[in-house]
């Protein structure tokens, strides 16, 4: 088995930064990615890391440092085309292109762009020409061009390929669960402060944009598949859990184009992370697909990323989906090579279960690091060596993998050089490329006083803020141990998911009962149900085989808020506990309004 989880175990990069308030914040971004393979290695370059990961098994992960390159700059591209690799990034300057034949020496030729872009995707195509697609706005379309293969400039004008449409498509609506933030009064008030302001046009178009709350369409990304070109693009914003990749189709490059049928394509707006948007699409070796994108935190920093992969693929109609149905469990990558909608051979054992500490602060209890929620975690009075969480499972399980989640909580610290990157939209930026070590200790025990090593990081000097521990052969457990001894910059240490995964000895759950939908408008439903789960995934697409879409939740309700206006509607509400999975009954939903 080769075993990954989302968030992706990666030594993810601090930076320190000012947010929105003019306050310095200090926390961990990776956005954006661009995931490639090239020279039978696999490669993802993301948003503010200083450099880019590479493996050979989209397993394990390394990082390498990049210079003399324009990191500090969002959404890098990467694209292969032939024995190069071409780069580029967000500028809002004449835009330039770098092509380099081994990304490890850091000797990338510069060719000069034609035009400021943003959100940047570089597309070979078959016939050898190039075509370049970009555009990040709630008012700009997503833009096209055919480029030189020589001197990267334009072969004729940019073409609008497609525009927000918010008004028949569900989830391109700003706002979590695709809820504005404010209220029409709210919004008129803060407009009228806006327009008081002396700011730059660009910060003031950017703050107009957040105010009114209208979503962004940005991070395009060009796959062909079967002579057919799938555009597609991130929606509505990136710090709310409803950020997804929507697709458009054409049989030309440069469109006319339509919306697919399965939208968003990928979509995660539920579980321990949620967010699967601006990302990209990638065949592996072995011919099966993968989309890996942004998954969001939010908390210190609307910008507070990480990475997630998933499963994708075309149907037999030709249909671009992405499996995310529990798409921050342990999952085996060879098994869903053969299957990509292969369910998880492990089950979530940690769930709500009960949770002591060594200490802890008001707010910041034992319990909020098993409550399958990135945003809440444990947190102990004092950052000295030695401070523990506990974990009492219930009974003894087949435990096979724990995923240790350590998350910022407003740390006061300042950069270790005493200097701060100046240049960002957002004022300054400051990226650590030194990898500040976690060090922790795990154990298990069956009955919480005789305990044994699970894993002992305790000398380490990585630092993987997303640890994964697999033990493919399992073991009997029910207590588990986690002994901190140090995190970055000294800070307190802060568990936001002591999660552990295995194999329950009881009955699966019954199925949900009693489920019900209600429309709230032509873009949402709110769907109901009765059970006794520990969980449930909400399941929908627009034919009844086509179930693509999901939602993992720990009540007996969620919202359904990315619908398409004038599309049918199918629904399955799936139950899960420690033991299993228990698929429910398929039902249509009717198209009417409230």
């Amino acid at each position: 088995m080769r075993v990954f989880c989302n968030p992706l175990n990666l030594p993810y990069q601090y930076q320190f930064c000012k947010n929105r308030e003019g306050h310095l914040c200090v926390d961990r971004e990776a956005a954006d990615p661009s995931m490639v393979l090239f020279k039978g290695l696999y490669y993802i370059f993301p948003s503010m890391t200083c450099g880019f990961y590479y493996s050979e098994d989209m397993v394990s992960w390394k990082f390498h440092a990049l210079r003399d390159m324009p990191v500090y700059d969002y959404a890098p591209d990467v694209c292969p085309v032939g024995d190069w690799l071409y780069f580029c990034a967000s500028s809002h300057e004449k835009g330039a292109h770098y092509r380099t034949r081994d990304p490890f020496t850091d000797e990338y030729e510069k060719i000069d762009g034609a035009f400021p872009f943003w959100d940047p995707n570089l597309f070979a195509d078959e016939d050898g020409r190039l075509y370049f697609y970009w555009g990040s706005s709630p008012r700009e379309p997503i833009w096209g061009v055919e480029l030189d293969r020589e001197t990267m400039q334009p072969v004729g004008e940019r073409v609008p390929l497609f525009e927000n449409d918010e008004d028949n498509v569900g989830y391109e609506r700003r706002g979590e669960d695709h809820v504005p933030a404010r209220s029409a009064e709210e919004k008129r008030r803060m407009l009228a402060e806006i327009g008081q302001q002396d700011i730059d046009p660009m910060r003031r178009q950017m703050a107009i944009d957040y105010i009114t709350d209208h979503g962004y369409i940005e991070g395009a990304w060009m796959t062909k598949h079967a002579g057919r070109y799938y555009l597609q693009y991130g929606a509505a914003g990136a710090q709310f859990n409803i950020y997804g990749d929507g697709v458009y189709e054409s049989d030309k490059p440069l469109g006319p184009f339509t919306l697919a049928k399965n939208n968003p394509y990928s979509y995660k707006p539920g579980g321990f992370i949620p967010g699967a948007g601006h990302g990209s699409t990638m065949e592996d070796r072995d011919g099966a697909w993968w989309h890996i994108s942004t998954m969001r935190i939010s908390v210190n920093h609307v910008f507070e990323r990480r990475l997630g992969i998933w499963s994708a693929g075309f149907d037999m109609d030709g249909e671009l989906f992405c499996n995310q149905r529990y798409g921050d469990w342990p999952q085996d990558l060879d098994k869903l090579r053969r299957n990509p909608w292969a369910k998880p051979d492990w089950m979530l054992l940690s769930y709500g279960k009960k949770a002591t500490a060594s200490s802890f602060v008001p707010g910041c209890e034992p319990g909020k690091a098993a409550d399958e929620n990135i945003r809440t975690w444990w947190k102990p009075e004092t950052n000295r060596p030695g401070e523990w969480l506990t974990l009492d499972l219930g009974e003894e399980y087949d435990v096979r993998a724990i995923q240790i989640n350590f998350a910022d909580d407003h740390p006061s610290v300042v950069p270790p050089d005493g200097t701060v990157y100046t240049g960002d939209i957002y004022d300054s930026r400051w990226i650590d490329t030194v990898h500040q070590p976690t060090r922790w200790l795990l154990e298990g025990s069956l009955d919480g006083e005789d305990w044994f090593a699970i894993e002992d990081k305790s000398a380490t000097d990585t630092d993987l803020p997303h640890d994964l521990i697999v033990r493919e052969q399992g073991f009997a457990c029910r207590y588990v141990k986690l002994t901190v001894i140090c995190v970055p910059y000294g800070q307190v240490p802060c568990v936001s998911g002591l999660r552990v995964f295995g194999v329950g000895h009881g009955e699966k759950p019954a199925a949900a009962q009693g489920v019900t939908a209600e429309y709230r408008s032509d873009l949402d439903v709110s769907v109901s149900w009765r059970g006794e789960a520990m969980g449930y995934v909400l399941n929908w697409g627009h034919e009844s085989d086509k179930l693509y879409h999901s939602r993992m939740c720990f009540a007996s309700s969620a919202p359904i808020g990315a619908l398409i206006k004038g599309q049918n509607l199918f629904i399955r509400v799936d139950s899960f506990n420690e033991s299993g999975i228990t698929e429910g009954n398929i039902i249509k939903i009717k198209e009417t309004t409230a």
